[in-house]
């Protein structure tokens, strides 16, 4: 005999659950029930299995078990999990919105939102980028039988900005080249700690993952323990305890950016994985920390974002050019950081 899911108490103690689905509310969405918001949201959701999971309290709302009246609010985290892992070699559309600031028949281009993982992993099987490309374009092709439709790179969940996407093979292939051959131009705007010396330079220092923590990234000395990495850099303005840098990638290695702005010294503005979640330049007084810590609150994230991708159109073989607006966050924390300069 089969058992469904809708039959399965999931509140037992000794069950392991797994994420499945984890939904942020829009900032402009109406309140309306919590089943019928994500019937919308959730392939194959029904009403009856919905509930199902609300009384089990398998589904929760800001980490807490809700009744099936509930009705959703702006800013709502909604996860719904189930005893089973989710499957990985399946990639669940999810409805999600997508800002998307150019597209053809060969690819497109987002500006991804902070906050939201590019591929599906290990914690994110699903509200990632590729689950919301699934569900807007169909048939995207896939790299080496890998489930990342469409993508040819990515950038860190906590870093906004622009990224191009693939729609054909073809696409893939040729997009894929010139990031291989590092002809693809990336421009990415930060706020680092200080004010680097001199104001432009290169950092060319060696990358590979920490031997004492494999969840990050380290500079090595000698290029055959890790992979060539270079960032030219720019100081854009002089702040003072901190500075905004255009930081240009020739190579494109995980957590580059961040990883050679610590290693000169300048780590990223709310950085946590890399030192810059304190406060490295200033005197720590009473009122300064607090304005740090308001900056911090403003910009919950390492100040990171890819402002402008340039590369050869597939097709048509022409330069293309796409730039994005600095999110709100990151913008705030500037203005913050100018006013106070323009106050010493």
């Amino acid at each position: 005999m089969t058992v469904s899911e809708e039959n399965i108490d999931f509140s037992e103690d000794d069950v392991e659950l797994f994420e499945h689905h984890r939904i942020v509310v829009d900032k402009g969405q109406s309140m309306i029930r919590i089943d019928k918001f994500l019937m919308d949201r959730i392939q194959n959701a029904t009403r009856n299995k919905l509930q199902n999971a609300i009384h089990a309290e398998t589904l929760k709302v800001n980490d807490h078990a809700v009744k099936p009246s509930y009705k959703v609010k702006p800013g709502d985290v909604i996860i719904v999990s189930l005893p089973h892992p989710p499957r990985e070699d399946v990639v669940v559309p999810e409805n999600i919105p997508l800002n998307i600031i150019y597209e053809d028949e060969e690819l497109l281009i987002v500006n991804k939102p902070a906050g939201m993982v590019v591929h599906p992993a290990h914690g994110n099987w699903t509200g990632t980028l590729v689950n919301a490309l699934s569900y807007h374009l169909n048939n995207l092709p896939s790299s080496n039988g890998e489930i990342r439709p469409g993508l040819v790179h990515r950038i860190d969940k906590d870093t906004s900005g622009l990224l191009v996407i693939g729609k054909t093979e073809y696409a893939m292939s040729f997009l894929g080249k010139q990031f291989f051959d590092h002809s693809i131009e990336r421009t990415y705007y930060a706020i680092a700690w200080g004010v680097p010396t001199p104001p432009n330079g290169t950092v060319n220092a060696p990358i590979a993952r920490s031997m004492r923590d494999r969840k990050i990234m380290a500079v090595y000395d000698d290029e055959e323990q890790a992979k060539r990495a270079v960032t030219h850099y720019k100081v854009l303005k002089d702040l003072q305890y901190v500075s905004l840098i255009q930081c240009n990638l020739e190579t494109g290695r995980t957590h580059q950016i961040r990883v050679h702005m610590k290693h000169i010294g300048h780590p990223l503005f709310n950085d946590a994985t890399y030192g810059g979640d304190r406060i490295v330049k200033g005197t720590v007084f009473s009122k300064y920390k607090q304005f740090v810590d308001n900056c911090f609150e403003i910009l919950p994230r390492q100040a990171l974002h890819a402002k402008s991708i340039g590369f050869i159109h597939p097709t048509t073989k022409k330069f293309m050019q796409f730039e994005s607006e600095l999110p709100e966050d990151f913008r705030l924390a500037l203005e913050k950081w100018e006013r106070y300069n323009e106050q010493k």
